[in-house]
């Protein structure tokens, strides 16, 4: 039995299904429900200027936004304040590193169909089968359509 599931979720268009997976099986073992959202702080650089990075900090306006969006979805689910991580970093090490110290039994993350370059590096839901201690469910989602 499931006690303590904590839902990662990164605002992209099928973050739904993950979200109503992770509801549902709270539901049906009577588990908590934690939220965690990571924000990429990878430094972004314009080709222009060389290897130097844009003279704006995007780190604070991204975080604002996630925030806003991280407690819209926490008080559609009842997830208490307590029980949301907004972190910066490489996703799936921070997205671990609070699955371990928050002692949750299930990480539940949405998983893109990768094909070519993208299958040979990885992705951050394989990232964290590999590395976290508790369950993980993957919870595909639809590819998405050519561009």
């Amino acid at each position: 039995m499931y006690q303590h599931i904590l839902l990662a979720v990164d605002f992209f268009e099928h973050d739904q299904i993950v979200i109503d997976r992770a509801k549902a099986l709270a539901a049906s073992y009577q588990a908590k429900l934690s939220l965690i959202h990571v924000v990429d702080n990878t430094p972004m650089v314009d080709a222009g200027y060389g290897d130097m990075p844009y003279p704006i900090d995007l780190g604070n306006e991204l975080m604002a936004i996630a925030q806003a969006k991280l407690h819209k979805l926490a008080a559609a689910l009842a997830v208490a304040e307590a029980d949301i991580w907004l972190e910066s970093g490489s996703a799936h090490q921070e997205i671990v590193r609070v699955a371990q110290e928050q002692q949750a039994d299930l990480l539940v993350v949405g998983s893109h169909g990768r094909h070519g370059l993208a299958l040979l590096l990885g992705s951050t839901a394989n990232s964290i089968l590999h590395h976290a201690r508790c369950d993980v469910l993957a919870v595909r989602l639809p590819d998405q359509p050519a561009a």
